[in-house]
């Protein structure tokens, strides 16, 4: 399939940061983000929360510019502006009419390197996140994913919640974000990716001459690798369904066998002709939502299943789960379902490369990940050397009875041994 989306540059500033844009030329909009590769597991146990609480902070006013002043600009140029937290790295973002672009670089440079934090701006925000911990724990389908991700790597960082916890929120003042602030930002761990109808060395010039000023400082650790634990863990609490959420041993973001697990996924729940969506939602009618999915980093992974049902069917549902799972570990899948699933991922890939703000992601995500870019073709190609006999392995490896974590979140009949009913 032909395309136009391999206009690829990188530009590497002497402190280290890198610069990566496609250039898009038929989009009228540029989409870019300053990408840092720090996130909720590079914190102490004391720090919890404090990525993403930096992350909130950025916008609370500059040097230079209020908070409202930041909201103004930006709503005057019609762009679309915001961050994300996730476990290993903390993204600000923005896309505007590529007439606007300018503005966009002026706007996102300004709040990443003048953010000055003030103490008042941070007593107010600190509110808000104590108020979106309170809102996750009432959202179950979300807040249970936190829940597996506890059981299955303990008190390593990586399984704790992004948001923190109250105890660790309600200590951070002003001080304490700018020191992390500062100590974590590292020039070699930031990414400033663009995409969309731009002219790269016009971009990468107009980024140096704000970005060159960060200076590389000591004291931030390495990483350390979790453990992984394979336990059940049930949480009772007075809903309507009960929520489900288990987890097998994944694979890492840059392993080789990533495309056989990402088909492995769309197979086994990804999509609604999967085996669970057909299974447990269209043919047995016992849950409106299930779904697969994979979450890998750059040292671990889970590959997991999400279901949420009625008290009664818990039990037959994990059974049906457990059971898909053995299918694709014991027998190998056909070779129409293996061409279905290459297919559904190869829609996905090129119909996110329209969008300037995916392309701005894979290309930031491909060099945080990789260091380098690769071409839509390549992926494509990859995804098509993937054989059935490829899936069988990573199945075989993936589900087997020593390796599966369970978290359960509702009305849970607290005597039923859940280990054995989900016994692969």
């Amino acid at each position: 399939m032909p395309h136009n989306y391999d206009k690829y540059n990188k530009t590497v500033l002497e402190n280290g940061i890198r610069i990566v844009t496609m250039q898009i030329p038929h989009a009228r909009s540029v989409a870019m983000g300053v990408w840092v590769n720090v996130g909720a597991r590079d914190e102490k146990p004391e720090e919890g929360g404090l990525s993403h609480f930096i992350e909130h902070m950025i916008f609370k006013g500059t040097e230079r510019r209020t908070a409202l002043q930041i909201a103004k600009e930006f709503d005057a140029i019609g762009g679309q502006c915001n961050a994300f937290t996730s476990k290993e790295n903390t993204c600000y973002y923005a896309r505007v009419m590529d007439s606007h672009k300018d503005t966009m670089v002026a706007l996102l440079s300004d709040i990443f390197l003048n953010s000055v934090f003030d103490p008042g701006e941070v007593e107010r925000e600190r509110q808000v996140i104590l108020q979106e911990i309170r809102m996750l724990e009432d959202t179950p389908d979300e807040h249970i994913h936190v829940l597996l991700a506890q059981a299955v790597w303990g008190n390593h960082s990586i399984g704790r919640s992004i948001l923190g916890l109250p105890q660790t929120v309600i200590r951070f003042d002003s001080n304490a974000i700018k020191e992390y602030f500062n100590r974590a930002y590292q020039p070699e761990r930031i990414v400033i990716a663009a995409a969309g109808n731009l002219e790269h060395l016009s971009f990468a010039e107009s980024i140096a001459r704000t970005f060159e000023v960060v200076r590389k400082t000591d004291g931030f650790p390495e990483r350390s690798r979790p453990t992984m634990d394979w336990v059940a863990t049930a949480h009772p609490k007075d809903l309507e369904q009960v929520h489900i959420c288990l987890g097998t041993k994944g694979i890492r973001t840059t392993d080789p066998r990533r495309h056989a697990c990402v088909l492995l996924n769309v197979v086994l729940g990804g999509n609604m002709s999967s085996r669970l969506f057909q299974e447990i939602r269209e043919r047995r009618g016992l849950a409106y939502t299930i779904y697969s999915f994979v979450s890998s980093y750059c040292d671990t992974g889970l590959l997991g299943v999400y279901v949420a049902v009625e008290k009664s069917n818990t039990q037959e549902v994990l059974r049906l789960i457990a059971k898909e799972m053995r299918r694709l570990r014991e027998k190998p899948i056909d070779q129409s379902e293996l061409k279905n699933a290459k297919e559904h991922i190869k829609g996905g890939v090129y119909l996110a490369a329209e969008s300037t703000n995916n392309q701005m992601t894979r290309l930031a995500g491909n060099e945080l990940n990789f260091g380098r870019h690769i071409p839509l073709q390549e992926l494509v190609d990859e995804i098509e050397k993937v054989t059935t006999e490829d899936i069988s392995r990573l199945a075989q490896e993936t589900f087997h009875q020593n390796a599966v974590s369970l978290a359960l979140l509702g009305p849970i009949d607290e005597n039923v041994s859940y280990e054995e009913i989900l016994s692969l």
